[in-house]
């Protein structure tokens, strides 16, 4: 894949004068057909060899088009509140909306390229990077994004001759580092570990390896496909028949697969007296406080979901979760219907955005499941848009995990009878009323679709490291117990090891 990359390609001056304002004028077209459009976005991963011109082809292309609707990002070390979070945090913060052009120097394969030149990564790490980038870019395609990956690339010798040539000129001697005659050293060593990285990641979203000795050359190519991707995303179509979609994914309740047994077999009939409630209550609330203010929970965070039925009892359960916390320490996120904003970007960008950093708490007030509960039930995803849901979940949910986050979730289950005496109860209290809208009623009249796609839920994404808690909630003293007594447990867990 790269030896051909090797050898001398070359622009003469007057081809490049002859070529350049044709392509500029399409570009700039291109782009604004773009941001009229609201599709997309088109992302530009530029990567390579260490003094193949990345920088001044980012450069370019800024000048060549609108900089206003481009974001340029170059991605190091983790500093700050990057490295307090997990890896992909900070590709998310960086995503452009739709409409819009970002481009990335490196991107999420810094820390690929980065730990292969210190040796401080083994195959099987490197194999588990390689597949969960390869999963990260379908995703990222799925939502509509153009991913255009570009790895610009120079032969040793070459690569050599441009150090040297950077090194010499005493205005861009500065752009040479310690690090980059340290790749220069290894280059042998690499070239078979870059090979193997763009193979191994071409399947969904394939590089272009561009010759980047003549800068000339290495311009216009890279310009002329992402001219080729700007078209192409400007013309590509998300559209939907939303009433279509809700036929195909409702189903009676006489078809009703067994698996509902999850929900309909919880024991309603638990119940706490007020005294035991108020007792362990104060345990419980008391250990919770005990385990967040302890020193070893600097090196974790915790992230809480709280899914469930209407009038399932949410935010009584959370009150008394935040009645132990520091205010300073926790941020509840109440999720409803996507902004603006947010619909502009992909799926799970809104949840990515509210990720914690260590010690720090996020409780959500419904969640990312969403999409795998009223946005299926109600034909506002397509299936296959939520049917894919399930592993991109599965996937970011390791991804908290795996940087420290204890993650504890829970369903809240009332009996159909106890929601229908909710709901009046509500109507009939005045400083209640505000909690029952017709979204609820509506909502109840499907209440065998959304028990199926809760259990189907559950089951495809309880995992080890991220299992469902399901809370039997008829009675609210007995559910705000256990979900306290988890979080403590799980807790107990985390900072036990």
């Amino acid at each position: 894949m790269l030896e051909s990359a090797e050898i001398e390609h070359s622009v003469s001056k007057a081809q490049y004068k002859r070529a350049l304002p044709d392509l500029r004028d399409k570009l700039l077209n291109a782009q604004y057909d773009l941001f009229r459009s609201g599709r997309g976005p088109v992302i530009v991963l530029l990567s390579g060899v260490e003094g193949a011109g990345r920088s001044e082809t980012a450069n370019h292309l800024t000048e060549w088009m609108d900089p206003r609707h481009i974001r340029v990002v170059a991605f190091g070390e983790p500093t700050g509140d990057e490295a307090s979070r997990p890896l992909a945090w900070r590709y998310w913060q960086a995503m452009p909306p739709k409409g819009r052009l970002g481009i990335f120097m490196n991107g999420w394969y810094t820390e690929c390229l980065a730990v292969h030149q210190d040796s401080e990564i083994g195959d099987g790490a490197l194999e588990g990077r390689l597949h969960a980038i390869r999963r990260y870019e379908r995703m990222l395609m799925d939502e509509g994004a153009v991913l255009l990956k570009f790895w610009i690339h120079l032969s040793k010798a070459q690569q050599k001759q441009r150090l040297e040539e950077l090194d010499s000129d005493p205005q861009k001697t500065w752009r040479v580092t310690k690090r980059d005659w340290k790749a220069y050293r290894i280059y042998n060593k690499a070239h078979a570990f870059w090979e193997h990285l763009l193979r191994e990641t071409s399947a969904e979203a394939p590089w272009v390896v561009v010759p980047g000795a003549d800068e000339q050359y290495r311009h216009l190519t890279v310009g002329r496909a992402v001219l080729a991707g700007l078209e192409a995303a400007a013309q590509a179509s998300r559209a939907r028949p939303k009433k279509a979609l809700a036929a195909r994914v409702t189903t009676s309740a006489a078809e009703l697969p067994d698996r509902t047994k999850l929900i309909r077999d919880l024991d309603f009939r638990r119940r706490l007296s007020e005294a035991a409630y108020s007792e362990q209550l104060d345990l419980w609330q008391g250990r919770l406080a005990e385990h967040t203010h302890a020193k070893r929970f600097r090196r974790h965070s915790l992230v809480l979901v709280f899914e469930g039925v209407d009038a399932a009892g949410k935010g009584g359960a959370i009150r008394r979760v935040t009645g132990a916390l520091d205010a300073r320490q926790y941020v509840t996120v109440p999720v409803s219907a996507p902004t603006d904003e947010e619909k502009a970007h992909p799926y799970l960008w809104r949840f990515w955005r509210h990720v914690p950093p260590l010690g720090g708490i996020r409780i959500f007030d419904r969640s990312w499941y969403g999409r795998v509960l009223v946005e299926r039930v109600e034909g506002f995803a397509a299936p296959a848009d939520w049917m894919r849901a399930y592993s991109e979940i599965n996937q970011f949910e390791d991804q908290l995990v795996q940087a420290g986050t204890v993650l504890v979730k829970f369903w809240l289950q009332v009996s159909k009878e106890e929601q229908l005496r909710r709901f009046k109860a509500r109507e009939h209290t005045s400083f209640k009323r505000f909690k029952i809208t017709p979204d609820d009623w509506r909502n109840r009249k499907k209440w065998d679709d959304y028990e199926l796609a809760v259990c189907e839920m559950v089951e495809r994404t309880s995992t080890e490291i991220a299992s469902w808690t399901l809370v039997e909630a008829d009675d609210k003293r007995y559910a705000r117990i256990k979900v306290l007594q988890t979080i403590v447990e799980r807790l107990d867990r985390a900072l036990a090891r």
